[in-house]
């Protein structure tokens, strides 16, 4: 199985428009044979639980159909793919820190359905090697640090009931955070690689997004800067300035990537597993030069520390790499990933 370089099926099964409609357009064979002709050997897909069954647990036997029809077709592609459930019963990241949404872990029902979930997961698509598994995208509140590690290691003697070889794939909380995987308890499964995802700093590729509290809608940051630039502009936006100010790195530039991402490195070298980066990308509102330097300083680390990594997202989704706003530097980034 090869997960070096990939790119994420964002908004087809996963934070979609719940509709046939939807599924038959989003994402075709013909997507997936020009991913594999750009040169990537992976894809991630992430998918909603719905998608695989219904609410009373049965099969959604209708939606479950695109899963396995892009499982096969990146099969036929040549492409290894990673099963990503996005959203489970009780858990989605967007309703961080609601308590009367986000109940998967204090709720025992939800977390036996979850475990069902995954059961059913493996019995079905187990069988494709170039297939792995993703437990669940981007755990945020520190409370459920303990209460993740629990349900991680009782997911993975679930899944190895009925598949004992499929890759499993799980990172920390706090949005999957590189700070955070020093949290996860030591794999007893040999067969497992942590994920992380990134995007610092957040104020630059995240710049303009509506859906971030604080952020200026007008206001354009620019990559790279002196650490003060980005402090000041923190500091004013009243948002996320710690990172950059408890930065040991004098420059956001290369060597803020990499102390950042050195966290990960030293728990997954700990824990006696491999490390790969799940999302990573820039918004397409970002100054597009800007956005390109960003991709060749993180592209440097990962390649330094053999980091396998997915893009954050194929199209659309404010970050789709096919959409107008990469055109101009499309064929530079396709290169640079490519050599």
């Amino acid at each position: 199985m090869k997960l070096t370089k990939g790119i994420n099926l964002g908004g087809f099964l996963s934070q979609c428009e719940y509709k046939e409609e939807h599924y038959k357009e989003f994402i075709t064979e013909d997507d997936i044979k020009k991913i594999a002709a750009a040169g990537f050997d992976h894809v991630r897909l992430p998918v909603d639980y719905n998608i695989f069954e219904n609410e009373d647990g049965s099969e959604n036997t209708a939606w479950i159909e695109y899963v396995t029809k892009t499982v096969e077709w990146a099969e036929h592609a040549g492409l290894s793919i990673i099963l990503d459930l996005h959203k489970a019963p009780g858990y989605d990241f967007n309703d961080a820190g609601n308590s009367e949404k986000n109940n998967l872990f204090t709720r025992d029902d939800l977390k036996d359905r979850f475990l069902n979930l995954w059961t059913k997961i493996a019995e079905k698509y187990g069988k494709y090697p170039h297939v792995a598994f993703e437990l669940l995208n981007e755990v945020v509140e520190k409370e459920n640090a303990e209460l993740w590690n629990d349900l991680i290691s009782r997911s993975v003697q679930a899944i190895r009931k009925v598949n004992k070889d499929t890759l499993i794939i799980y990172g920390g909380i706090q949005w999957n955070s590189v700070k955070t995987l020093k949290l996860l308890e030591k794999p007893v499964d040999k067969n497992v690689l942590f994920t992380f995802h990134f995007y610092e700093p957040l104020i630059f590729t995240h710049q303009k997004a509506y859906w971030v509290k604080g952020m200026d809608p007008d206001e354009d940051i620019f990559y790279p800067e002196a650490m003060s630039y980005y402090n000041e502009k923190s500091e004013r936006l009243g948002f996320q300035g710690e990172v950059a100010r408890e930065a040991a790195s004098k420059t956001m530039g290369a060597e803020f990537i990499e102390e950042m991402i050195r966290e990960a490195i030293v728990a997954a070298e700990a824990a006696g597993v491999g490390l790969y980066c799940g999302e990573f990308g820039v918004i397409d509102r970002a100054p597009i030069e800007d956005t390109y330097r960003w991709f060749v300083d993180v592209n440097e680390v990962f390649r330094k520390y053999n980091i396998g990594y997915a893009l954050w997202t194929y199209k659309k989704m404010d970050f789709g790499l096919i959409d107008d706003h990469y055109a101009p530097i499309y064929d530079k980034l396709i290169k640079m990933w490519m050599e």
